[in-house]
C-alpha cells in the first residue's frame, strides 16, 4: 500500500487499531530505563504515546499525514509530547547512534525495503541501545489468523537477522510469538515475529 492508500484507510475520527500499546513492545520495553526512543512507521501513535507516558523522549515517523494528525490528537489527549516526523521510513535516515530504543511494529514491506529500513534503524541505535521489531510472521499465512496474505511482505527471524548482519547489533531474541485475536467466531491466534537486538 502506498501513502494515498494508507491516508484513505486512516480517514475518520476513530482509531483504526486501538489506543492500547502493542503487548510485545510493553513486555520488551518495561524493563528499560527511559531515554530517547524512535518509533518507525508509528501510524496513529499508540506505541509512541505509551512510551512518552513512561518518560521516553519519543520521535514517531510515518508517511501518512492523516495518521500523524490522529497521533497528535492522541498525544494531546494523554498530555504528552512526541516529535512527529512526516517521512517514508524506506527513505528516512534518522541520526545515527542517537536512540536508546528503536521500534518497528508491523511494517510489512518487500525484502529490499525492509533491508533499507532495518539498516537505517540499526544505525540509529545508540551504544547500549535496543531495537525491537514485531511483525506478522511468514508462518501466519498457513498456521495463524489475519494479517497480510502476501508472502512477499512477510518475513522470519532469520530474514531480520540477515538484514542486521554487519550493523553491530546482536540479536538477543528472534522467535514466533502467539497473539490472541478476538473474532465474531471466537478467539483465534495470530503468529507474530518478535526480534530484540542490542548494541553493546
Amino acid at each position: 500500500m502506498d501513502r494515498d492508500d494508507w491516508n484513505r484507510r486512516y480517514v475518520g475520527s476513530e482509531l483504526i487499531w486501538t489506543a492500547t500499546p502493542n503487548r510485545f513492545l510493553v513486555a520488551e520495553a518495561e524493563g528499560l530505563a527511559p531515554g530517547r526512543a524512535l518509533d518507525m512507521a508509528c501510524g496513529e501513535g499508540r506505541n509512541a504515546v505509551w512510551l512518552a507516558e513512561r518518560g521516553w523522549a519519543v520521535t514517531g515517523v510515518d508517511f501518512s499525514d492523516v495518521a500523524l494528525e490522529k497521533a497528535r490528537r492522541l498525544a494531546e489527549a494523554r498530555n504528552v509530547e512526541v516529535d512527529w516526523v512526516l517521512a517514508d521510513v524506506v527513505d528516512h535516515h534518522p541520526e545515527p547512534g542517537t536512540y536508546d530504543l528503536v521500534v518497528i511494529l508491523y511494517l510489512q514491506v518487500p525484502a529490499a525495503d525492509r533491508g533499507a529500513v532495518l539498516g537505517s534503524a540499526a544505525a540509529a541505535v545508540a551504544r547500549d541501545g535496543t531495537l525491537v521489531l514485531v511483525a506478522h510472521d511468514r508462518s501466519n499465512v498457513e498456521h495463524g489468523h489475519g494479517g497480510p496474505q502476501d508472502v512477499r511482505v512477510l518475513y522470519t527471524a532469520d530474514d531480520v537477522a540477515g538484514d542486521l548482519e554487519g550493523t553491530g547489533l546482536r540479536v538477543e531474541r528472534g522467535e514466533v510469538v502467539e497473539r490472541p485475536v478476538e473474532t465474531p467466531d471466537g478467539e483465534r491466534v495470530a503468529l507474530d515475529l518478535l526480534v530484540r537486538a542490542h548494541r553493546d
